[in-house]
């Protein structure tokens, strides 16, 4: 991995990549960006020796993985994401008059947004940093996307959605194993229960754009982008990855609509490193869509203003966009737009939903409505001649609201939350009561009873076997990964159950069983075996009558675990 450094935004202090993204030790500030060494400045024999490497490599975004902030390869949950396919909208092109439009389709993500792609470098980082569960606040596509990844990297996700989010989304949030927590207020307050709740549960809370990671993942839209128009703009299949083969090229503009800001963001950061790496001979302009409903950085961008004013009260049918408290992210747009040239505009719902049906007719690609409202920006830069017909245009089509199957979970898949006078405050709580009445509820939501100890020295079985505890929802899960540290870990929580490997290290575990049996304090904690050891009889002759269950690594499923579990836990 290149080296990389951490600079602070607000005192411009660098120090060596920690992940998460931790707070400036000089100033506190909470923004930062990721520095690569062979970037500033640019090393010319570096950069040609990994657009090299870059030939030999697969189509995903790890492609890239000497300019991502992960450290291990080991590390990396990936289900397949990246390397979308970049449409050239022919038909729209035709209606437009402009006929260089291409499409990013990142419908064709794991989950169907591009938000795969922050979920994908997000979870790695924090599987990398050692987290086992995480809170996230959303308005429907990170909730999916980040269930999606943290079950594959055995992190239980606490995902606080707003109540306007459609049930098919929330319902596809449960289908991965995450808590849904439905709050009955805006986004920005489902941010702030979020924090609050993780804040008293000491849990790792993601921050979106503030966190490194997530910015370095949408600047692989721009890496993606560059490459694939240097094909098509070759002649030749942009589906299939050449690295150096042809020339790099970025368009004159990239459009998104925008909530947080995140995706814009990231996607100028790494147009910017390509240009600064020598490979491509422009910065795209940008033009950001709001939906005029909810539109608090595309006003202060019509008035010149640097800081946006926050809306309180949100009052649009694109509920995914509706961030009312824009925050940092909209300085850092504004200094973009500053420097490169580019709009942000509100657009109406009615603009919005005509988009989208005429999007769909006219290339047949069906588009959520988030990614209508940048279409009909589109429209609005071309009709208002902003955009020159001469120029390349990419789109990011940021993702396709799939249906997902309704008789699975059935109908308790979410909690309950709704603020009082807009502060977020539990319903029916008393106002003077509000921080009492607020942590209560949270504490209620965490109602898991049974404590599992987890004594594994293998970390993918362990991962697994926390993976299947978690997704259940009602578990506290300590784990110990060698056999003293885990004798010394069920003397001191004493759980009501042991989950147990036989071949660690030192302490074996048929050491640990014979230990708890006798021992008075431990010896009615029922045990569950799971190993990948073929016993001898003298072996199941130690075990006879000491533990409730055997399983065998590789040869059993979720349910059989947890059908063991519940016969052996204690009736509540």
């Amino acid at each position: 991995m290149v080296a990389i450094e951490i600079e602070c935004r607000a005192c411009h202090a660098r120090r060596p990549l920690t992940t998460p993204s931790p707070t400036c030790p000089h100033c506190g500030g909470q923004w930062a960006e990721a520095r690569y060494q062979w970037i500033e400045p640019a090393d010319k024999e570096a950069v040609d020796s990994w657009t090299a490497v870059l030939a030999r490599r697969g189509a995903s975004l790890w492609r890239y993985r000497e300019l991502l902030p992960i450290g291990h390869a080991e590390n990396i949950i990936t289900l397949g994401e990246g390397w979308t396919p970049l449409l050239r909208a022919h038909n729209l092109g035709q209606m437009l008059g402009h006929h260089h439009i291409y499409i990013k389709d990142e419908r064709q993500g794991p989950t169907g947004s591009f938000k795969d792609r922050q979920a994908a470098i997000a979870v790695s980082a924090m599987k990398e940093a050692g987290v086992t569960e995480a809170v996230v606040a959303s308005t429907g596509n990170v909730a999916i996307a980040y269930s999606a990844y943290c079950a594959r990297a055995g992190i239980k996700l606490w995902a606080f959605v707003t109540s306007s989010v459609p049930a098919d989304k929330m319902r596809e949030v449960a289908l991965y194993g995450s808590e849904v927590i439905k709050v009955a207020g805006t986004y920005d307050q489902a941010k702030q229960i979020a924090a609050e709740f993780a804040a008293s549960k000491n849990l790792f809370l993601d921050q979106g754009i503030k966190v490194i990671a997530t910015k370095e993942a949408m600047k692989t839209i721009a890496f993606e982008t560059a490459e694939q128009l240097g094909s098509l703009l070759a002649g030749d299949d942009p589906t299939i990855p050449h690295g150096n083969r042809h020339p790099w090229r970025a368009p004159n503009w990239y459009l998104q609509a925008i909530s947080g800001g995140m995706g814009p963001v990231g996607v100028m950061k790494g147009f910017t490193e390509l240009y600064d790496m020598g490979l491509t001979g422009r910065i795209p302009q940008l033009a950001c869509f709001q939906s005029s409903g909810c539109a608090p950085m595309a006003e202060a961008f019509r008035q010149g203003a640097r800081q946006a004013e926050a809306v309180l009260n949100p009052l649009t049918d694109i509920t995914t966009l509706a961030t009312g408290i824009p925050g940092e992210a909209y300085e850092v747009l504004f200094d973009l737009l500053a420097a490169h040239g580019g709009v942000i505009e509100a657009i109406p719902d009615a603009d919005t939903f005509h988009a989208l049906h005429t999007v769909a007719k006219m290339d047949g690609i069906s588009v959520e409505p988030a990614t209508a409202v940048a279409f009909a920006g589109l429209f609005k830069l071309v009709r208002n001649g902003v955009i020159a017909p001469h120029e390349t245009v990419v789109i990011n089509c940021s993702g396709h609201t799939f249906p997902v199957e309704k008789h699975i979970i059935g109908d308790q898949y979410t909690r309950n939350m709704a603020p009082v006078n807009g502060q977020g405050a539990p319903a029916g709580a008393a106002t003077s009561g509000r921080e009492e009445g607020l942590l209560t509820a949270l504490e209620e939501m965490d109602n898991r009873v049974q404590r599992v100890a987890i004594i594994e020295d293998n970390p993918d079985a362990a991962r697994l076997i926390r993976r299947i505890l978690q997704a259940q929802g009602d578990f506290f899960i300590d784990e110990a990964n060698n056999g003293l540290d885990g004798l010394r870990l069920i003397q001191q929580v004493r759980p009501n159950l042991v989950i147990l490997d036989l071949m660690m290290p030192g302490l074996d575990g048929f050491g640990i069983v014979e230990a708890m049996k006798t021992n008075p304090t431990l010896h009615e904690i029922p045990i569950i075996v799971v190993t990948a050891k073929e016993l001898s009889p003298i072996e199941r002759q130690r075990l006879d009558g000491k533990i409730k269950a055997l399983l065998q690594k590789g040869s059993f499923l979720d349910s059989d675990l947890l059908s063991d579990i519940k016969q052996a836990l204690p009736q509540t």
